[in-house]
């Protein structure tokens, strides 16, 4: 009887740790924090936009959402964490072009991951309008005396880059072959300090994003002389097109990513609230004041404008001799 007894209660305790296990399964997502990581680092536009897009996300959806910068690799290295980890929709990824499209269309046999085949858009965020800038003490009042100079003196010419891949890197690379020019690219770890480069005379130059120029151009330290996209408040500063080319350079964007493969539950919740935060006016004003220019798109519609930049970024990089 009281061997029936114990084994009556071990078979209780053991029901009972069972039904705890369904229940913590049977928890709807999210039931706890989400990484959203960030393969550039803090200051960065893609930084920027990734935490207000943050914010929103978790209020919408009631979950804290923890920011994790993991620069390094013209953003690589972090779009690599992401395409490696866990389908549960726990670790996202704050995608940004230098590691989605122009990292592995330039180096496809170093690079450790496949973006189409390893990464699922969740929803396309912004296009970040980029500026060539100089110092508003230099000799340079325009992108033509900038080429002139570059013709006469080859490689004197620093631009600050955020690397080698990064999509600066790439414009950079296009308006040589449109110039026949060359300059030299000088990589830093993040767009705050290719500022501080040029800021400090350690290079003639920079192409970076607007979020990250503007607010020196404003001060009057330094001076913007070609945009990537046209932008109506900055109507002054011509584009490639405005100056007779037969072409613009490509612009840099972001968008929301988890690994390939992850799950149903998880992107029928995140899918609505990605679209819903990005939407969210209050965001949008945050953002264009910024200098971003806000354009949601829908998974698909995001897989294909990614797809199309991927395979002409592998396109041109061979054309230009440039992929290894």
């Amino acid at each position: 009887m009281r061997r029936f007894i114990t084994l009556l209660g071990v078979s209780f305790v053991l029901s009972g740790l069972w039904i705890g296990v369904q229940t913590l399964q049977a928890q709807p997502y999210p039931s706890h924090p989400i990484q959203l990581v960030i393969p550039g680092a803090p200051g960065d536009a893609g930084d920027i936009a990734a935490r207000l897009l943050m914010e929103e996300l978790t209020k919408i959806l009631k979950t804290p959402i923890i920011a994790v910068n993991k620069p390094g690799g013209a953003a690589s290295v972090g779009t690599d964490f992401v395409a490696k980890s866990k389908k549960d929709g726990y670790t996202l990824l704050y995608g940004i072009t230098a590691g989605t499209v122009y990292s592995p269309a330039l180096s496809p046999d170093t690079i450790p991951y496949d973006p189409i085949r390893d990464l699922e858009p969740l929803g396309f965020h912004v296009f970040f309008p980029c500026a060539l800038a100089v110092q508003s003490e230099s000799s340079w009042k325009s992108f033509p005396e900038v080429i002139d100079y570059a013709k006469r003196n080859p490689g004197k010419f620093r631009f600050s880059t955020l690397g080698v891949g990064s999509i600066n890197h790439f414009q950079l690379e296009i308006i040589e072959s449109l110039t026949g020019t060359e300059f030299t690219l000088v990589p830093f770890k993040g767009a705050s300090p290719a500022v501080t480069g040029l800021l400090g005379g350690h290079v003639e130059a920079t192409f970076l994003a607007l979020a990250v120029t503007e607010p020196h151009q404003r001060s009057g330290k330094l001076r913007g002389i070609l945009l990537d996209r046209k932008v109506p408040a900055l109507a002054d500063i011509p584009t490639l097109r405005d100056l007779g080319y037969t072409r613009d350079l490509p612009s840099p964007w972001a968008g929301v990513y988890g690994p390939a493969g992850m799950s149903e539950e998880a992107k029928k919740v995140l899918i609505p609230a990605i679209e819903q935060a990005i939407k969210t006016p209050e965001l949008v004003s945050r953002i264009q004041k910024l200098w971003f220019l806000p354009s949601y798109k829908p998974p698909a519609e995001h897989k294909a404008l990614w797809v199309e930049d991927y395979e002409n970024a592998k396109t041109m990089s061979k054309k230009m001799g440039l992929a290894k």
